[in-house]
């Protein structure tokens, strides 16, 4: 495939590109510190089964490639469609999408290894020096408390996006599409629910609101402690930490993410 320009997509932990004139999208990390196999493999069954997920390239063998101290990956390009995408169908990707990973028998991680590594980020006061011993504690509390009534309260549990959030929804000519898969996990339908909009989560079927309050205020605070990590790259990451740390102190109803994101003015 040719490629004389790269176009930045999206410029955070990982790196995605435009390279053109092949029109392909490369995601981009440094070398030991990706999920690379593991996205490719749960992308390429999940479009076997016509899953609303973006799909890799079909043009060049579908693996990981190494260079230079980076690992790349290739995906297929899609012009976004004009209209906004409503949250009525927002939801019913997202219950294609779960439909579709409860048919896929893959090994991630569950749910609460993601706590697990929050929790190592507040307790280690190196990797986290920008916070406060209240806002420590109130993080610790709120990821261990959460952790466990959200453990007891699951009744069932399946592959998740893990952050099936707008920034990881494509809204294409050919209709909204997922994308990085990088972040799945297994658990409770509710903890993807904790990552969209309140009105999109409204229009998914069946979801149990006590636990999905419960998958909010945990992502509230797992979103919060991998801000004020010292290697976190996001844009107004560390705005979005403050925000994130005045919603938890606000107290109950948990707002969605998504809100707390655009008070902090992350792209």
């Amino acid at each position: 495939m040719a490629a004389a320009d790269a176009r930045v997509l999206h410029n955070s932990n990982k790196l995605a590109l435009r390279l053109l004139p092949c029109d392909v999208v490369a995601r981009v990390a440094f070398a030991g510190l990706e999920a690379f196999q593991a996205e490719l493999e749960i992308g390429r069954r999940l479009a076997e089964i016509e899953a609303p997920v973006a799909s890799v390239e079909p043009r060049v063998e579908p693996r990981v490639y190494e260079r230079r101290g980076f690992v790349v990956t290739f995906w297929t390009y899609y012009e976004q469609a004009p209209q906004e995408l409503s949250p009525a169908d927002y939801a019913k990707a997202l219950e294609r999408l779960h439909a579709g990973m409860a048919k896929v028998d893959v090994t991630v991680p569950h749910f609460s290894d993601r706590v697990a590594e929050a929790q190592q980020l507040v307790a280690s006061p190196d990797r986290t020096p920008g916070l406060a011993d209240s806002e420590r504690k109130l993080l610790s509390s709120t990821l261990r408390g959460q952790r466990r009534e959200i453990s007891e309260r699951a009744s069932g549990e399946q592959l998740l996006h893990g952050e099936p959030h707008a920034g990881n929804l494509l809204n294409t000519k050919s209709g909204p599409l997922f994308i990085d898969l990088e972040t799945c996990c297994r658990g409770p339908v509710e903890f993807d629910l904790a990552h969209v909009p309140e009105e999109v989560s409204e229009c998914y079927a069946g979801a149990d609101e006590e636990l999905l309050r419960a998958c909010r205020l945990l992502v509230l605070a797992v979103v919060a402690a991998w801000r004020w990590d010292l290697d976190d790259q996001l844009p107004n990451g560390k705005r979005a930490g403050q925000e994130l740390l005045g919603a938890l102190r606000a107290g109950p109803p948990w707002p969605a993410l998504d809100v707390v994101m655009y008070r902090a003015r992350v792209p």
